[in-house]
């Protein structure tokens, strides 16, 4: 049983401070929801590392939205609905594609300097978009000036206060109704911040598996955290593995976007042939889940580690403006994009479930709300369309914002006592040594090709692991661990209990899509194991 909490505290003799609001994260959701809620309440954003390190540091491809006169909201949703196979939530959808552009006009006024050609809004296309609706920043360096945008304004606003390196061990929730949260400070010091609304944006999940285009800072907290508080946590089953990642000796995984396919790059086999034909009408800009499957079965077919992507045909002028920073990188081990073909292969990249929140970003605990890729907004479905996560966050975070206003402020001292019913006394194995072992079980046993027997071999060994939760922890990366534990326990769970493939869910037993019993989402709860939802994807 995992617990509620993961430590012992007395609220009582810890440090106390008050705010309105606390901000858990500083990618994209964290740092818009701090700015804009700091403008009619105080904020304290907490960080685990350095202000500008988070996923959307590293998104590459681009930020989608309707801005081009032959585009539309229609259309996009009907992408977005496609891409998701049937577990979308249509009113999220609907959400999305109608103040996404908004949203993209919000990021300009904060300062983001999207790339222009011609006096207009530069665009490309990625993968299952019927139309060129993605803008891009320097190129493919999109995530990064949106955060340094982002962070310049949180740098200086009056009513954020940035504590950074400092990780949040859980939310405190009594009856139902999150009061804040336990803090540990760099120094190892505890103190309790009290909030009227507590915001996850912590992010993804990419550091559960041992190949990942994810930082180091991916590792799944938020939705441990939510979980033990008692929220809802949907779709854990539905990982989304980028189909290119650098693949070559010495380079870490490095994304290859969508984008560089959308510009006309092509797959290869280890033989030189091309192969998407095979797998589907839309060739390279097929959804990724086909993609990254097809990869593999061209790895196996030909006994090779990766296959090549080629976009030779563009000039290097082309490629170093359009693509500066993948050019730049695989110079650096000697792959000129120009000239050479590119080794790629699948890397887990992005989590479509997480915590279920409502259209307003609130979860079912009530003052705890969660935006970008640790929520479940209902909007990415089984398999996220590209690009669709970076205005997801700003959309649904404009949302909560809006929601936090219409919240009474917390009355009241909150006095709790939480101690752990047992301790072990067994010697702890070193963390790394451990993160790693669960990194390589969930390739190993819970990756891109699933079915019964890796399953429950594979939760046969999470579960190994569980005394962790005996234990007495003290460090931050023994939060860590207890959290990707927690996650990956509820992705296996959920990935026994879905008996059909969909999606980026693909079981080899059961390889074909059964919308007559499988058309619904998992939810998990920390006391009442695994509830279905229908989904209202029409």
């Amino acid at each position: 049983m995992i617990p509620q909490y993961l430590v012992d505290f007395d609220l009582q003799s810890l440090p106390c401070v008050k705010t309105d609001v606390i901000v858990i994260g500083s990618g994209i959701a964290g740092l818009y929801t701090a700015i804009e809620t700091g403008k009619d309440r105080n904020v304290i954003m907490i960080t685990k590392n350095a202000l500008l390190e988070s996923n959307t540091r590293y998104a590459q491809g681009g930020i989608a939205a309707v801005t081009a006169e032959d585009d539309s909201p229609a259309y996009h949703r009907d992408d977005t609905l496609m891409a998701g196979a049937g577990l979308c939530s249509s009113a999220a959808v609907d959400v999305l594609v109608n103040e996404g552009p908004e949203g993209v006009q919000e990021l300009i006024r904060l300062g983001t300097s999207f790339d222009v050609e011609n006096g207009e809004l530069a665009l490309t296309q990625e993968g299952a978009h019927s139309r060129r609706r993605i803008l891009h920043a320097n190129g493919d360096a999109t995530g990064f000036e949106i955060v340094r945008a982002l962070a310049a304004q949180v740098r200086v606003h009056e009513r954020v206060e940035v504590w950074e390196h400092h990780y949040v061990i859980d939310v405190i929730s009594v009856n139902n109704e999150c009061l804040g949260a336990l803090v540990q400070r760099p120094d190892g010091q505890r103190v309790y911040i009290q909030a009227a609304a507590t915001i996850l944006c912590t992010g993804g999940a990419g550091q559960l598996f041992r190949y990942t285009t994810n930082p180091d800072v991916a590792t799944a907290d938020g939705i441990a955290i939510a979980y033990r508080a008692g929220a809802l946590i949907r779709d854990m089953e539905f990982i989304q593995f980028h189909p290119t990642a650098l693949c070559y000796p010495g380079a870490p995984r490095f994304l290859i976007s969508e984008a560089v396919r959308g510009e006309g790059a092509v797959l290869r086999n280890i033989k030189g042939e091309r192969f998407m034909a095979k797998y589907h009408e839309l060739l390279e800009l097929a959804p990724r889940d086909i993609v990254a499957r097809a990869i593999v079965s061209e790895m196996e077919e030909t006994k090779s580690t990766f296959v090549y992507l080629d976009i030779t045909h563009e000039s290097e002028d082309v490629i170093k403006h359009r693509f500066p920073t993948i050019y730049e990188t695989c110079m650096n081990y000697g792959l000129d994009m120009a000239t050479d073909w590119i080794p790629v292969a699948p890397a887990a990249h992005y989590m479509m479930g997480g915590v279920k929140t409502d259209l307003n970003g609130e979860s079912s605990v009530a003052r705890l709300f969660a935006c970008g890729e640790v929520s479940s907004t209902g909007v990415h479905g089984a398999n996220r369309l590209a690009s669709n996560s970076l205005s997801e966050a700003i959309v649904f975070g404009r949302r909560i914002v809006n929601r936090i206003k219409e919240l009474a402020p917390l009355t009241g001292e909150l006095s709790m006592i939480h101690e752990l019913e047992q301790r072990s006394g067994a010697p702890k194995q070193a963390v790394i040594e451990r993160r790693l072992k669960l990194q390589k079980v969930m390739v190993r046993y819970v990756g891109l090709r699933r079915n019964e027997t890796l399953l429950h071999k594979g939760m046969d060994e999470l579960k190994r692991q569980l005394p962790i939760f005996d234990a007495e922890l003290t460090r931050k990366e023994e939060f860590e661990f207890a959290n990707m534990l927690t996650s990956c326990l509820l992705i296996t769970h959920a990935a026994m209990e879905r008996k059909e493939s969909r999606g980026a869910h693909y079981r080899e037993d059961y390889p074909h899509k059964n919308d007559a019993v499988w058309r619904k989402h998992l939810l998990l709860h920390r006391e009442d194991e695994i509830m279905e939802e229908f989904s209202d994807d029409v």
